[in-house]
């Protein structure tokens, strides 16, 4: 199920939502149709009053809900421009930023997008440890070499890790060990 990134809201009850109230602001324009136009100006002039109080007591901005900025983005086509600013609690601006947030969530695959460079498959680690062992001599950047002209295409130091995770030495002392049975080679940490 889809998730919204920032509020963690499910979309199936964002869009019902929306139908609510859309289908509740239909009836009402159908009453505002019917009425006359005085109390429809009356009634535009107590909501503008209303809007106003509400703004001082609350101070600062509203907060629009989906609905909200559908609803009055929908609005926004109705009203010529040069209306707009005593009319709308909002910019034109705003209502672009509204569909470029709405844009950018919805286009965005966070499931698909994960962080740093890919494992490496089992297959080459294999191949990286084999060749550890059966080239005593080589350190990690001589395998990264090998492997590079094989194609396999991987970093000096991913390789070092791998020999390092399955415990083996670093070329010096696996080549001492190797040369002479018994003895530990010398104390030479360079790979």
């Amino acid at each position: 199920m889809l998730r919204d990134q920032g509020g963690g809201c499910d979309h199936r009850d964002v869009v019902l939502s929306l139908v609510y109230r859309l289908v509740r602001g239909l009836f009402g324009l159908l009453t505002v149709l019917v009425r006359c136009d005085l109390s429809k100006d009356v009634e535009l002039l107590v909501l503008r009053q209303e809007n106003q109080v509400l703004r001082r007591q609350r101070g600062g901005q509203p907060q629009w809900s989906h609905a909200d900025r559908l609803w009055l983005a929908a609005l926004s086509r109705l009203i010529r421009r040069r209306r707009w600013a005593e009319v709308f609690p909002v910019t034109p601006a705003t209502i672009l930023r509204w569909h470029r947030t709405l844009v950018a969530r919805k286009w965005t695959f966070p499931d698909r997008q994960r962080p740093g460079r890919p494992c490496t498959r089992r297959p080459v680690k294999a191949l990286i440890i084999r060749m550890a062992r059966e080239n005593p001599t080589w350190g990690h950047r001589r395998i990264q070499g090998e492997l590079a002209r094989l194609g396999y295409p991987i970093a000096a130091s991913t390789v070092w890790e791998i020999l390092h995770a399955a415990g083996i030495d670093p070329a010096p002392r696996r080549a001492n060990l190797a040369a002479v049975p018994g003895r530990s080679g010398p104390r030479d940490h360079r790979v």
